[in-house]
């Protein structure tokens, strides 16, 4: 038999259970959008491509690639002034040698400079600059190497640190100090003449291109303009290409496999192009207030070399974590 009071209570007790029941649900569809997307970024991430990204990128920040790339920069911009010491040097032999030029020089400070204190001392500089060129320029080719073989050292490092198999070093990677620095020497000079190999390549094309353009008189035909600048972009990434390919053939103690070498260098030369682009049209709008004048070309400098040694720390990391399907590293493949 039931009372009234047991049935004034039914509604209340139904209307208690709701809200858990509403919770449940929406836990339940939480779960499920959840486990959906886990779903599809796992397939996604099962594409090689993505999958190889994720190994490089992986890799890179578990070798501290961020860091090695901040020492890579600080050591980059403190061996530009060894290179000044040289550049003032060679400055002071050339006006010393052309005094023609030297007084062409003195009689535009004279017109450009109002205070005439100033004036004598920029006199005072230069000549001080023609009189201990020598001293100079000794000293700085001195600090120049030792500051570049360090330089090249680190470098070098940084570019195994990404490219061993495992993160600790092996015991053959110990060397001799001699041994080192006349190895670091050695890259260095190839370095230097594969820059120089680089920089004729683009200059002569460039060169190249221009006069062939005036000799056929093809100045005026606006829609050449856009295949110029492919071509000279082209160029370019051509040289680029020379420049990584040396870092990551030379500098890793054992050489990666060709194709992943092809394709990693290839992916550090566009790159670096795309870097170099961003530089040349955001540097000037850097330096155009009065703070950025000050500042902007130290900032613009350290952050090009920034940019220069991620890119080339995380594409030796790509190149290391490269997968085929002949690679024995590859899911179900044995060590040969």
């Amino acid at each position: 038999m039931t009372t009234p009071d047991s049935h004034e209570q039914r509604p209340t007790e139904t209307l208690d259970y709701e809200p858990i029941v509403k919770i449940k649900t929406r836990n339940e569809k939480l779960n499920q959008t959840i486990d959906s997307v886990n779903t599809t970024v796992g397939r996604f991430e099962r594409y090689p491509v993505i999958a190889h990204l994720i190994r490089a990128a992986e890799r890179f920040n578990d070798r501290l690639g961020n860091q090695f790339g901040a020492a890579i920069t600080y050591f980059s911009f403190l061996s530009l002034i060894p290179i000044l010491m040289v550049a003032f040097a060679a400055g002071g032999y050339i006006l010393a040698s052309h005094p023609t030029l030297l007084q062409d020089i003195f009689n535009k400070i004279l017109e450009n400079v109002s205070d005439p204190t100033l004036a004598a001392t920029l006199k005072n500089t230069i000549n001080t600059a023609i009189q201990q060129r020598t001293t100079v320029g000794l000293v700085g080719l001195l600090i120049a190497l030792y500051s570049g073989i360090n330089w090249m050292g680190n470098l070098r490092e940084a570019v195994r640190a990404q490219s061993r198999d495992k993160w600790e070093r092996n015991p053959q990677d110990q060397e001799k100090f001699w041994l080192k620095y006349l190895r670091d020497f050695i890259s260095l000079i190839g370095l230097l003449v594969a820059l120089i190999v680089t920089l004729s390549i683009t200059s002569v094309a460039g060169s190249a291109q221009t006069m062939l353009i005036t000799l056929l008189q093809l100045e005026g035909i606006e829609w050449l303009k856009p295949v110029w600048h492919l071509v000279g972009l082209a160029v370019s990434v051509l040289a680029n290409y020379l420049l990584f390919f040396w870092i990551f053939w030379r500098l890793p103690r054992h050489r990666p496999r060709k194709k992943a070498l092809i394709r990693g260098t290839f992916i550090a030369a566009i790159g670096f192009e795309i870097i170099k682009i961003i530089m040349t049209y955001s540097l000037p709008k850097l330096v155009s207030s009065p703070s950025g004048a000050a500042f902007g070309s130290v900032l613009g400098l350290m952050a090009f070399f920034y940019f220069f040694a991620r890119l080339t720390l995380f594409c030796a990391a790509w190149i290391a974590t490269a997968q085929y399907k002949d690679d024995p590293r590859m899911p179900g493949k044995t060590h040969s």
